[in-house]
């Protein structure tokens, strides 16, 4: 069969939102309507972003951004997309990204969760939860106040966020990789479709060390997350026989549907970035589809407020660029995108609902130019119009003008 690109690699750049959508004003950061976010935009302008390598692919045609100038002649098609689904969480945002439409967001637990959940997890566990956990909390500082506490009693720190999560931080020398693991498997059980708790991700959440300015989280973080509600363009890309090879926590957020190779969770996203490049050189990977989440973004950067920080990730990830584009053939595309906004310069700590950036390369490609404003499963559309296959429930293709 022929078609216009054998391996398409979808790079999301988790949380890189590139200006407010237009229904910002319906989502919140506490009390705050997210209107005036702008995760790229802000770290260009206030803090200021060096990246050579993105700015000639296009990243500043997409929109006016301080320190990345507009080219005349960008190596990539850029364009930016709308979300349809009512959330902002990295679930609906990736589940979006391959064609599905989330009508019904997922609950949140701003005041913390119902006392009879945590007294289920109790029972099953055998330890204690700290209450005063339980609540919307950084997942670096929930550590700094009571790390020392479950060091000295063995009890659970259970938090969330402004996201559909269920966290659990266990010092590993305390409470085991397996026993962890274990205890959040018990309340993935319990908190799936249909259940008084509907959540979308469970997380556990290891760490080291002994006291505060010594902890550390570690790479043996591990989601649960619940099943995507319909087949995605993953699940039909496998089941025509195309190799579906994830990096990071791709594998997590789609409980594994649709994936049939999994390079492992990232150490960090230079690591990812390493897997990546270790995919695209296995050689049986001649057709299909690379997916790949870079998480520090969001996780280290965005909900930590650390615009500095968010700006050297970004940088970081510009100076691999001329690697990944060396490593693709001829008829590669690669498509570097977001799955929400957390604009690290907004108030609160939560995600911001913005559009998200899109920047479609290939070596093979003529004269690219701006394509016109889209919506996130147009991804999907495009990669499914590609490999021959169904799209998802939304998205439209725009692989025709990719010449």
């Amino acid at each position: 069969m022929s078609r216009k690109f054998n391996r398409i690699h979808l790079i999301v750049m988790d949380s890189a939102g590139i200006g407010e959508a237009p229904d910002a004003d319906h989502f919140f950061n506490h009390e705050t309507p997210d209107t005036g976010s702008n995760t790229i935009g802000h770290i260009s302008e206030k803090v200021g972003l060096d990246v050579p390598n993105f700015q000639k692919l296009g990243l500043g045609n997409i929109t006016p951004l301080k320190t990345v100038a507009a080219t005349d002649h960008p190596l990539a098609y850029t364009t930016k997309l709308q979300e349809v689904s009512n959330g902002k969480d990295t679930m609906t945002g990736h589940w979006e990204i391959m064609g599905l439409d989330i009508k019904n967001p997922f609950p949140v637990y701003p005041d913390g969760f119902p006392e009879e959940l945590l007294q289920k997890i109790e029972d099953f566990s055998g330890r204690k939860i700290i209450r005063e956990a339980n609540k919307p909390y950084s997942g670096t500082q929930v550590i700094d106040d009571f790390g020392e506490r479950q060091i000295e009693t063995g009890e659970l720190i259970i938090y969330t966020s402004a996201d559909p999560v269920l966290q659990i931080a266990a010092q590993e020398e305390v409470i085991p990789l397996e026993e962890l693991y274990k205890i959040c498997q018990y309340v993935r059980d319990i908190t799936n479709v249909g259940s008084e708790w509907m959540l979308g991700r469970i997380i556990a959440r290891p760490y080291l060390g002994r006291k505060v300015g010594e902890f550390e989280r570690t790479a043996n973080r591990r989601d649960y997350a619940l099943a995507p509600f319909g087949a995605t363009v993953l699940n039909h890309l496998d089941d025509a026989g195309f190799p579906v090879i994830s990096v990071g926590k791709i594998h997590d957020i789609y409980e594994g549907q649709g994936i049939n190779k999994d390079m492992g969770h990232n150490l960090n996203d230079m690591d990812g970035v390493d897997r990546m490049l270790k995919a695209m050189a296995l050689p049986d990977f001649k057709e299909g589809l690379l997916f790949v989440n870079l998480v520090d973004f969001d996780a280290k950067y965005g909900h930590r407020r650390n615009p500095e920080g968010y700006r050297d990730a970004i940088q970081d990830l510009d100076g691999r660029l001329p690697e990944i584009m060396s490593a693709m053939r001829e008829d590669d595309l690669l498509m570097i995108t977001a799955d929400h906004g957390n604009d690290p310069t907004f108030t609160g700590t939560d995600h911001t609902r913005e559009y998200i950036p899109l920047i479609a390369y290939s070596k093979s490609l003529k004269d690219p130019k701006p394509l016109p404003v889209g919506h996130f499963a147009d991804i999907s559309a495009t990669i499914a119009d590609d490999f021959g296959v169904a799209k998802g429930d939304i998205g439209e293709s725009f692989l025709d003008e990719l010449i």
